[in-house]
């Protein structure tokens, strides 16, 4: 038996044991008759074991094994937006083609069309001196994205020719004097993270449009935020309004282990949203990765090795890409029953001991850095978590809550009361506001934290006013108590409330989001003063311009009419106080 070619040993679920080879860690390998796609795990002396990224029912032991000398890559090149990859990157459309609806053993499919031509046009030419990362030609991908042809790591030098044209991703396009062909094509192992020069500080936020998330608990460019929720508390949508409205330009989406009618749904909406900056189809910047619950643990393991490479591929370009992970949760499980089959000793709630170190090494390849190249790019991670019955004190929750700054913390209570995105203020935090103060401060108030603060403490007196209001009702309160509970009553539902599918409501811009809530501090200011004047809560509260303030957020040009609404308002209220004098 040759080095290259061994035997199954034992099998248990998709974990193999093979004996007579002698292979590296984490080196693919082809298992059985069928050659289904593995990766080496573990090597005891002349055992190695494998995971394997297939179904293994059927295979016996004495079946060969044989290395490929790889390491589990992806394939980076034109062509990865508009797709939609099962866990190891093979595009799910071009595995429909070949065996229907059903996903058959031992198919290969390469994550790029390698006939497909592409115009390849030059930015450096001969004999300039190109290094690592450096870009030396661009292809327009689609109507969205310019996709920049690097130097890959690690290589560099002068020049010797380079030609414009059409050209498959194989195809030389460059070649340097050293004899190094450059192709439009890179191939990296998905568990080494991609090499930059620096890492910024995170000091520029992530407008996202999703009023609750940008002025009270922002997550920074290049940051990490974890949004942990039970059933139904609206994950998904977040997710999809962050990846239609949020601040970057390319989306990765890895649907990790989540149910097949929640990914069939998210397959079938997202290539229909349309791309609100350009008027183009999301999916024109959007890379989507689904791996259902039913498909191999194995392979929903690697999904968010191969979500994150892509993105560090973009974020290398020099784009900020967001990336989504629904759920964190679900590879978490993956990673449990591979343990279980590898017989590991089990920690808490028989996750592996070294869950939290997985998880901080994928939160870790976020960031805003200057790439090889000498361009600003990011990687914004938000991980979805669905813990078993909405308890955030399991191992996955609190191992995530350890790594990420931003914590959105979903109510299922606030979804049963309709109130959505159902982000619960009182039990959320973002530990990016005091470096992201200036750039608020800068670009659009420079009261802006003190306004957030100010808002905040209101929500949090308007808990603890509830807790009064349950036992003796809000008749029994102070005048000053009860227009606080009015106020933030304002807040609730004028300002946190927002409708995702609502054309208008569905973005505020963030001088917008600074509008309303100085509406809401006008409001307080101005009845504070009638009630002091002799103006009752009831009339100060019923007056018409306010509701029409609050309605009018749903229609269009409503950011041109704030102001005159706002001093409607007070003139109505102030003379309140003069009809009761």
């Amino acid at each position: 038996m040759s080095e290259e070619s061994g035997a199954i040993y034992r099998i248990s679920g998709p974990v193999v044991t093979a004996v007579g080879i002698n292979p590296r860690m984490y080196e693919v390998v082809r298992i059985g008759d069928e050659g289904l796609m593995g990766e080496v795990i573990e090597l005891h002396g002349d055992q190695s074991v494998i995971q394997v990224y297939e179904d293994t029912s059927g295979i016996r032991p004495g079946e060969p094994v044989v290395r490929t000398g790889q390491s589990l890559s992806v394939q980076l090149g034109p062509g990865l937006l508009t797709q939609i990859y099962d866990g190891i990157q093979r595009p799910l459309k071009i595995l429909e083609e070949r065996m229907g609806v059903f996903i058959s053993r031992g198919v290969d499919a390469d994550g790029l069309d390698l006939k497909k031509k592409w115009e390849f046009v030059p930015t450096v030419e001969m004999s300039d001196e190109v290094s690592e990362g450096q870009t030396i030609g661009t292809v327009q991908e689609n109507e969205t994205i310019e996709h920049r042809v690097m130097v890959p790591p690690g290589r560099g030098g002068v020049v010797k020719s380079i030609k414009g044209g059409e050209f498959t991703v194989t195809e030389t396009v460059c070649t340097l004097e050293d004899g190094t062909e450059l192709q439009m094509m890179q191939n990296w192992p998905v568990r080494l993270p991609r090499p930059f020069t620096q890492k910024y500080a995170p000091d520029i936020p992530l407008v996202t449009g999703t009023r609750i998330l940008d002025f009270l608990f922002p997550v920074a460019k290049g940051g990490t935020a974890g949004i942990p929720g039970p059933f139904g508390s609206g994950k998904t949508v977040i997710q999809q309004a962050l990846a239609k409205w949020a601040d970057a330009q390319v989306v990765v989406y890895i649907g990790c282990g989540e149910r097949g009618n929640e990914m069939t749904e998210v397959l079938t909406e997202f290539p229909h949203l349309i791309d609100p900056n350009t008027g183009q189809p999301l999916m024109n910047r959007t890379s989507m990765i689904a791996n259902t619950s039913n498909m191999p643990v194995a392979a929903r393991e690697a999904s968010v090795y191969t979500g994150i490479t892509i993105a560090e591929y973009f974020r290398d370009m020099g784009y900020d890409v967001a990336l989504m992970a629904d759920s964190t949760s679900r590879w978490a499980e993956a990673m449990r029953e591979i343990s279980s089959r590898l017989e590991e000793m089990p920690g808490e709630e028989g996750y592996p001991a070294y869950l939290s170190s997985r998880l901080a090494e994928f939160y870790e390849r976020a960031g805003r850095v200057q790439t090889l190249g000498g361009d600003d790019g990011s990687i914004s991670v938000i991980g979805a978590v669905s813990p078993p019955g909405g308890d955030i004190s399991e191992p996955v929750s609190q191992g995530t809550l350890r790594i990420v700054k931003v914590f959105w913390s979903l109510d299922a209570q606030l979804a049963w009361q309709r109130h959505f995105p159902a982000i619960n203020w009182l039990t959320s935090y973002s530990l990016y506001p005091r470096a992201l103060d200036p750039w608020y401060r800068d670009n659009v108030a420079s009261d802006f934290p003190d306004v957030r603060t100010k808002i905040s403490t209101l929500l949090q007196v308007e808990a603890e006013l509830q807790e009064i209001v349950q036992l003796v009702g809000s008749d029994a309160l102070p005048m000053d108590q009860q227009l606080t509970l009015e106020v933030a009553r304002m807040i609730r539902e004028f300002f946190l409330q927002q409708n995702a599918f609502h054309p208008v409501d569905t973005y505020t811009a963030l001088p917008l989001q600074y509008a309303m809530i100085r509406a809401i501090l006008s409001f307080e200011e101005a009845a504070k003063k009638a009630m002091a004047a002799g103006a009752t809560l009831e009339d100060v509260v019923n007056v018409e311009s306010r509701s029409l303030l609050m309605r009018s957020r749903f229609e269009e040009g409503f950011e041109e009419r704030i102001e005159k609404l706002v001093n409607d308002m007070v003139t109505e209220i102030t003379a309140t106080a003069e009809a009761a004098e």
